[in-house]
């Protein structure tokens, strides 16, 4: 598994993470990524005009229950990292998931032949993507919310 965060203003760094991801262990994981903390090592090196990110920003995740598990919440809480709420239930809007088929294309086009080379393959790959990207994706953000508004919840292009 890959954790990783981007803003407007380009990626931050991307974590493997070994094995399957339970409510049980995620706070674990959490605290060894040291999430938090790497959010905020990011924003605090990179200038907040390069990154194009307000005062606030929001972390966000999807619907899934382990990141919705009482555990986890007070952890974010207890680590003042503000979640972004989504209703139950809902699409996965999240700009990322774009982000990672994307990646995930890149890769498979390489042919990894290896577990190793895979992940090699993952790093190279993330480290390429490009800023103007990731704003684009940031930008177009509001359009699709609109869509899923005008469609009252069902499919969209998006």
């Amino acid at each position: 598994m890959l954790w990783g965060c981007f803003a407007a203003g380009g990626t931050g760094a991307l974590h493997k993470i070994d094995g399957i991801v339970r409510k049980e262990n995620l706070v674990a994981i959490l605290k060894q990524q040291d999430i938090s903390q790497e959010v905020k090592t990011w924003i605090e090196h990179l200038p907040r005009t390069e990154l194009k990110l307000g005062r606030k920003w929001v972390f966000q995740m999807d619907n899934d229950p382990k990141h919705t598990s009482k555990v986890v919440a007070k952890w974010l809480k207890d680590n003042k990292v503000k979640v972004l709420e989504w209703p139950s239930q809902s699409p996965d809007l999240n700009p990322i998931e774009i982000l990672w088929a994307e990646l995930k294309k890149c890769v498979r086009a390489r042919r990894p032949r290896n577990l190793t080379q895979l992940h090699q393959l993952f790093d190279v790959e993330w480290a390429k993507i490009h800023p103007t990207y990731c704003g684009q994706l940031v930008k177009d953000y509001p359009k699709h919310l609109t869509q899923v508004k005008t469609f009252k919840g069902n499919a969209t292009k998006y």
